[in-house]
């Protein structure tokens, strides 16, 4: 018989938890592709979970192990109002311990083996 960790909800947790399942149902084209290559512990055998609360945000994709977070930034994300929520959010994440990548949609579409690469220096704690 298989053994599940039963996980605190954390404060803020419940209704991002709940957003954040319908979000794996609704995946973007470049975070599915992403997803591709994450799942599973492919890469070097990092577990990473997908759309991930962390407080009332939800991270893209998590190695909780690493306190990886990345990001997939769709074109909306240069705008304005998305610049600020996205610097406030980053700051968040990086109060709770966590550093956070970002990538383009066009570039894990375009450069996927760049994309992972850059991944998995950022695990073996060669970028910061």
């Amino acid at each position: 018989m298989k053994k599940f960790a039963i996980r605190k909800i954390r404060k803020g947790e419940k209704k991002s938890g709940k957003y954040a399942r319908e979000l794996r149902k609704n995946m973007p084209e470049a975070e599915h592709r992403l997803w591709c290559f994450l799942h599973n512990k492919q890469l070097d055998n990092y577990r990473f979970r997908r759309q991930h609360p962390v407080g009332k945000y939800i991270a893209d994709f998590a190695c909780v192990r690493e306190r990886l977070i990345i990001e997939v930034d769709g074109a909306t994300h240069g705008e304005p109002d998305e610049v600020t929520y996205d610097e406030a959010r980053t700051a968040f994440l990086r109060s709770q311990g966590w550093k956070i990548v970002r990538y383009g949609n066009e570039e894990i579409c375009k450069n996927i083996d760049d994309v992972l690469g850059d991944i998995d220096a950022h695990l073996r704690g060669l970028k910061t």
